[in-house]
């Protein structure tokens, strides 16, 4: 079944239609929320597209898996770290990580920070 979630948020607060914003209350992840925007629910049988937004502070897990991510960024800044380098992204810079590789997602800034995430379903 193919599915369109329009857009629905502004340029301060990115949201869609019928997509909820999860609260991410993990160890390890500060000021974080998901938004699947394509998954299970939309019956993808390949791959999961989630939108990631980290308020100032905030983080994510720095954690290495198998599976990669394929990532672009669509609001703020932020830092990633890749391996034991810190990189500061921007609107529009796309990021890949391999798998296996020691990664995090953090805003060290003043406004929110929010990005595409694409990872493999089945590993």
């Amino acid at each position: 079944m193919s599915i369109i979630h329009k857009f629905s948020g502004n340029q301060d607060q990115f949201q869609w239609e019928d997509v909820e914003g999860i609260p991410l209350d993990i160890k390890g992840i500060q000021s974080a929320a998901k938004h699947i925007l394509i998954g299970d629910k939309e019956g993808a049988p390949n791959s999961i597209m989630r939108y990631f937004s980290l308020a100032p502070g905030g983080h994510s897990k720095l954690e290495r898996h198998s599976q990669e991510h394929e990532v672009l960024v669509i609001q703020g800044k932020g830092k990633v770290r890749i391996g034991n380098n810190d990189f500061t992204v921007n609107p529009f810079d796309a990021v890949f990580i391999e798998g296996n590789e020691l990664h995090q997602f953090s805003n060290p800034f003043d406004h929110p920070f929010g990005f595409i995430c694409v990872i493999p379903k089945n590993l």
